[in-house]
């Protein structure tokens, strides 16, 4: 049993920018970032993005704003807007959300990547910055939850290195549907291992010029 008789509260996520080489996520100001962030995954043609949220589609930019400014104000959302360094576009968003920090503990939420965002090295950058920000801090547990109907999701928790807890069955009742919620998480003592593989991965010198991977994530995981 690990001893925390030192043990303190940490500091909130999601309070300053976080830069990488492809991507810079930065808190949400609604003025600076809402246009950017709607034509990104708001609107007609992106509601496939909120397929398996509780939340979304939002048809309206009204409607986007609205729910992130409640969500921030009764559930302390701490929402990143993620940009691509080169160009400043705004490529989605992700959420810290369940802070806790008197636990240390926090869970990536309302994952919302735009098209250009989906599958790309800039989306496992964003990710890893977000959960290297979190153990920086000190915290000791780093949640992951979907609807055990998005294999997408559950397949993207498994390659960044989350490890698989269990489904809460019955869990949620979303869009009409019943949802059971499978549960993933990385705590403190796996993601010195689990950081040191995405850098491997991240590094460019893993990217031919084509684009293509030079080794797996998940090889660089186990080696």
């Amino acid at each position: 049993m690990t001893e925390l008789s030192n043990w303190a509260a940490r500091e909130t996520p999601g309070l300053a920018a976080l830069d990488g080489n492809r991507v810079r996520l930065e808190p949400l100001d609604w003025d600076s970032h809402g246009a950017g962030l709607f034509a990104a995954v708001g609107g007609e043609t992106n509601a496939g993005i909120w397929e398996w949220m509780p939340v979304g589609p939002f048809l309206a930019r009204e409607d986007l704003r609205n729910f992130l400014a409640a969500m921030r104000q009764t559930e302390r959302w701490r929402t990143m807007v993620i940009r691509a360094r080169a160009s400043g576009e705004i490529l989605g968003m992700a959420t810290y959300m369940h802070i806790r920090e008197t636990q240390g503990s926090a869970e990536i939420g309302c994952v919302a990547f735009g098209p250009k965002l989906k599958r790309s090295t800039e989306a496992t950058e964003a990710l890893a910055l977000m959960a290297g920000h979190v153990f920086q801090l000190g915290y000791r547990r780093y949640e992951w939850k979907c609807s055990s109907r998005n294999l997408a999701s559950i397949r993207a928790a498994a390659r960044f290195g989350f490890t698989l807890e269990g489904v809460f069955r019955n869990d949620m009742v979303v869009k009409g549907m019943s949802r059971d919620t499978v549960w993933h998480s990385i705590i403190d003592s796996e993601w010195p291992v689990l950081s040191q593989a995405l850098d491997q991965w991240l590094a460019h010198d893993n990217f031919a010029t084509d684009g293509g991977q030079v080794g797996t994530l998940e090889s660089f995981r186990q080696g």
